[in-house]
């Protein structure tokens, strides 16, 4: 198993199929979880799906096929991959919530938490964020995998924060849990105290010679300060933040930084198998672990990349090991004619963003008017720049996508356009493109 790898695709099958048994350090995922559904929403599955919303596959999870098989296999239990816990509690919560969206949630998260049990080193940890509607559920099945394996649950960490809107009626919600498990229920497990103290609070008593005096009485104190207590206040990225990158759900990096401190050492491998923009991966460079990422999307896959260049510089990037990208024509055109709906949505992306080496604009949300799947921008002098529009079309191209792409270009006021497609272009696709005249750069 190679280090510093990012997998492109479903977690699920690259955990089984690439990730050894007992040999990740530790693993924190933050699974997507579409928390702007009111609770009753997503319990009762009230309410339309917001159509545009180009990520929808990821941010919430539908009863379909992919759900039914994963119900399926939990109930057949080929290998005795599952424990009997484990078995029972989906049984019961299939009668509670029936096929709901929820429900197909919960499976997904119980197929791929059971793998991290098994990736996981007898010394290992698990840490789980997730937000208020769904924690409840998920520290059931986490329960169920991990306490019958001799694993243990730890605590339940309540990450505070300040950032966002408040309600005109009821209380903020303001904090995310973060479960936290280890695979063994002794003492054999990493936990480095000393690398994440923080300073004794000034009430409650006063700090003299190594001693804390409270109501009379002392107590030994650790002269690098004390072990946070489980809940933690940690601003969240606000849009001023220099860290931020856009990503809708980027946790900030002091989060990560005492999470991988606490449970790793220097040399260890760390596994995020939700890697979105990459803030466990970036963390875990710059401690100098090694690490794993994984992500259904090629975005967060080019968003990671760039960011560890830019961080880490570029030999650091090349260095990274890629697999599920395609590298030659035979793969692109795989990628394009999957079956998984999910990922071949995503060759639009991987082309764009592989043509312009990660420095295009996806285009979120296309309308009917407009084909176009992404936008570039060059120099064209020291104050100013100029558009490029893309647009990717696997198969089935002629020249009228060309002339389209013409009339797409002149209404976007773009110098230029590009069109990328699996096929060669036909005699009339050149001459459409040639007619369109030649751009000169001063």
């Amino acid at each position: 198993m190679a280090s510093n790898m990012l997998y492109y695709g479903d977690n699920l099958e690259v955990l089984r199929k690439y990730i050894g048994t007992g040999t990740i350090d530790l693993c924190y995922i933050d699974p997507p979880f579409n928390s702007k559904r009111t609770y009753n929403q997503i319990y009762n599955d009230i309410g339309t799906e917001d159509r545009a919303q180009t990520q929808a596959f990821i941010d919430t999870w539908t009863w379909d096929d992919r759900a039914r098989e994963g119900f399926q296999e939990i109930l057949d239990n080929p290998q005795g991959r599952y424990t009997k816990q484990t078995i029972e509690l989906v049984k019961g919560l299939s009668n509670a919530l029936r096929t709901s969206n929820l429900f197909a949630y919960l499976i997904s998260m119980t197929l791929r938490i059971t793998e991290i049990q098994r990736v996981l080193k007898k010394t290992g940890s698990f840490y789980l964020h997730c937000d208020p509607t769904a924690s409840h559920y998920l520290k059931l099945i986490t329960d169920s995998i991990f306490v019958p394996n001799g694993g243990e649950f730890r605590n339940e960490v309540i990450w505070a924060y300040r950032l966002g809107g408040r309600p005109q009626k009821g209380w903020p919600r303001k904090h995310d849990a973060i479960l936290y498990y280890t695979k063994t229920d002794t003492d054999d497990y990493t936990f480095n105290a000393d690398a994440i103290r923080v300073p004794y609070e000034s009430t409650g008593g006063y700090i003299s010679s190594g001693r804390k005096i409270v109501n009379g009485k002392e107590y030994k104190v650790n002269p690098l300060g004390k072990v946070p207590e489980d809940w933690w206040f940690i601003s969240a990225l606000n849009r001023q933040s220099k860290e931020r990158l856009g990503y809708p759900t980027q946790k900030p990096e002091a989060l990560l930084e005492r999470i991988i401190k606490a449970s790793s050492n220097e040399g260890d491998m760390v596994l995020d198998a939700y890697c979105g923009c990459g803030t466990t991966i970036a963390v875990a460079q710059d401690q100098k672990r090694k690490w794993i990422g994984m992500d259904i999307t090629y975005q967060s896959i080019a968003l990671i990349l760039k960011r560890i260049e830019d961080h880490f510089g570029k030999i650091v990037a090349d260095n990274v090991k890629l697999d599920g990208i395609p590298r030659d024509m035979d793969s692109a055109h795989a990628l394009a004619n999957k079956k998984d709906d999910r990922v071949r949505k995503e060759f639009e992306k991987w082309a764009v963003l592989t043509y312009t080496t990660n420095r295009a604009v996806i285009n979120q949300k296309k309308g009917a008017d407009s084909g176009i799947d992404g936008v570039a921008y060059f120099r064209t002098n020291n104050t100013d720049n100029a558009k490029i529009i893309l647009q990717v079309k696997s198969g089935g191209v002629g020249r009228g996508d060309i002339a389209k792409l013409r009339g797409d270009m002149q209404r976007e006021t773009a110098a230029m356009a590009v069109f990328i497609t699996l096929e060669p272009p036909t005699a009339p696709m050149v001459n459409e493109a040639k007619a369109a005249g030649l751009y000169h750069h001063d």
